[in-house]
């Protein structure tokens, strides 16, 4: 199993959804968070506002899913999520050792 983690910029997040929707995801965890990267907070749209800032409003995007379907789900959020502009945000994919759904005792894969 896999957790793919993606900080992507919030308008893109409706795209995202469904390009793993469309894949037969389940379920995601999505977090607002701040940070910043390479940019260093330089200006950027946010709303269609610029403004500068040192900490950047950004969307976190959590999924766990079957090792088979993972790079698809990299893709599909690379794809939706991409505007071609600085601060697009990164996808990180980790082991999970394991996964238990509380309701049914169910593990690993079943339980997604």
């Amino acid at each position: 199993m896999k957790l793919v983690i993606a900080i992507i910029k919030p308008f893109k997040l409706d795209e995202v959804r469904e390009a793993l929707s469309g894949l037969g995801v389940q379920g995601m965890t999505v977090t607002e968070v701040k940070g910043f990267g390479r940019q260093k907070g330089q200006t950027e749209i946010y709303r269609g506002a610029e403004y500068s800032t040192n900490m950047v409003p950004k969307i976190k995007v959590e999924v766990a899913t079957t090792d088979d379907l993972a790079g698809r789900v990299v893709e599909a959020i690379q794809q939706s999520a991409n505007t071609g502009a600085i601060g697009d945000g990164k996808i990180f994919v980790l082991d999970v050792a394991q996964a238990v759904r509380i309701r049914t005792g169910e593990t690993d894969d079943v339980a997604l």
